[in-house]
Parts: structure tokens; C-alpha cells; sequence
């Protein structure tokens, strides 16, 4: 099957790794149409390993939505989210001025997009670390592979219940609250995010709940049990094919 036709296809949510991914269901019509939208085909051809598709998919993205797509990096996330919710709805690419000062010319690229044909519904934040926020209440607050910054030292040592609380308080009652990052070792906490840029999923579960959120589940649709998360995400031998986890929450309604 071709990369554009799994997309279009969906995969299953609960695939268990890399390589080995099991045709599902179809996806919805409204992010099925985002991943075929020739607007961003010079990025559909990484939906085959980052699964962004059926990630959409899991968390529940629906027309008219408002999405915090926090840390936007190279904007992947952020066309599929601005296509999936439509002219309707809003997407906030959000980048805390810290992460922003270490991330060279990508904030840019996030201006650059939301100025381009197709993507009025995307604006561009820039907000001190500490100090999540967004004009309206959400229904999605995203993050992927950067939860594990926040405590280190280039984002201000920020204690992620920081994050958790902000979040909680930028989502609508009964909103998504999505983490995607690195697995650790287990037991690991907090303990690698700065030298293996990895986090332990069992800590990020406990400090979300302890912010008041709700586990709503998981997919593992970027697991990879090839990865003994040992080793830098950046090893030239796993990167771009970490273990990853994705948490879903909700906040309660």
C-alpha cells in the first residue's frame, strides 16, 4: 500500500510497533481529508512513521475544533490539525519563548504557515514557558516530544505540574489533553530528560492525574519494543523510531 493510501485508509490504534502496522478502520471523513489535502503533500510522506492520521484520530479531532498544538516544530502536526478542524475552527501554535530561543528558524516557519493560502485558521503564540495560554477555552491541548523539556534547564527547570495546571485550565470541561514522548526506562522518572531526551510514561500519567485530569486512554501506535531505552533519542541507531507512548486525558465535564 502506498504512503498516501494508509493514510486514507487509517491504521489500527493499537498496532504494536514499527514496521508491523495493521490496516483499521476508516478514518474519519474530516482528518481522512486533511491527510489527502495536496496543501501539505510534501509532509504526507512521513504519515507512515508518525502515524499522524490515526493520531488525529485517537484524540478525537472534529470539525470546528479549537486545538493548542504546543512546541509546532516543523509544523507537521500543525497542517494536519488546521485541515482536520476546517475554516470553522482554530488552531494555536504555541511556542514558550525559551523553547523558541533554542529552536533557530522553526518559530518562523509556524509565522510563515499561518500567513499562507489554506491555513488562516492557524495563529501563532509566543508565551513565557510558565504561562500557557490561549484566547478561548480548547478542546485539544497537543504536545509531542516535549513534555520531557520542561524541566530541563534551557526551559527554566519548570515543574511539569506547571504545565498540567496551565493546560487544565485552558481546556474546555470534558477537552483532550494529548502527550506523545520518548519512553525511558521504567522507574526512570524524571531522570534522562536531559541526557537521553526520554521521560518515564508511568511519572507523566501520575502528574497529569494529580493535575485533575482523567486517563482516557492509550494507542500505541509508535510503540517499538526494538528500543531498550538505553540510548539517546538522537543515536543515529533509533532516531525517528523511538518507543513512544501516547496518553490520552480528558478533562472532566
Amino acid at each position: 500500500m502506498s504512503k498516501c493510501g494508509l493514510a486514507l485508509a487509517g491504521v489500527l490504534l493499537a498496532a504494536g510497533s514499527y514496521g508491523a502496522v495493521a490496516a483499521g478502520p476508516a478514518l474519519p471523513a474530516n482528518i481522512a481529508a486533511a491527510a489527502a489535502d495536496p496543501a501539505r503533500a510534501n509532509q504526507a510522506t512521513q504519515d507512515a512513521r508518525r502515524h499522524g492520521p490515526g493520531i488525529l484520530a485517537f484524540a478525537g479531532v472534529r470539525p470546528g475544533a479549537k486545538v493548542v498544538d504546543l512546541i509546532p516544530g516543523g509544523g507537521y502536526w500543525t497542517r494536519l490539525f488546521a485541515k482536520a478542524v476546517g475554516v470553522n475552527g482554530r488552531v494555536y501554535a504555541v511556542w514558550p519563548a525559551e523553547y523558541a530561543a533554542e529552536a533557530g528558524g522553526e518559530p518562523a516557519g509556524s509565522k510563515a504557515l499561518a500567513a499562507s493560502g489554506g491555513f488562516g485558521n492557524v495563529r501563532v503564540l509566543e508565551q513565557p514557558a510558565k504561562s500557557l495560554t490561549a484566547p478561548e477555552r480548547v478542546d485539544l491541548v497537543f504536545t509531542a516530544q516535549n513534555y520531557h523539556d520542561y524541566p530541563d534547564k534551557f526551559m527554566g527547570r519548570i515543574d511539569p505540574a506547571v504545565l498540567n495546571r496551565a493546560v487544565f485550565a485552558a481546556l474546555k470541561p470534558g477537552g483532550t489533553y494529548l502527550i506523545i514522548d520518548h519512553v525511558a526506562q521504567s522507574a526512570s522518572g524524571m531522570r534522562d530528560t536531559d541526557t537521553l531526551h526520554r521521560i518515564d510514561p508511568a511519572i507523566v500519567k501520575a502528574q497529569v492525574i494529580r493535575a485533575g485530569f482523567v486517563f482516557a486512554g492509550e494507542s500505541r501506535l509508535l510503540a517499538n519494543p526494538a528500543d531498550d531505552h538505553s540510548k539517546p533519542v538522537f543515536d543515529k541507531s533509533i532516531a525517528g523510531h523511538t518507543d513512544q507512548f501516547i496518553y490520552k486525558f480528558r478533562k472532566p465535564g
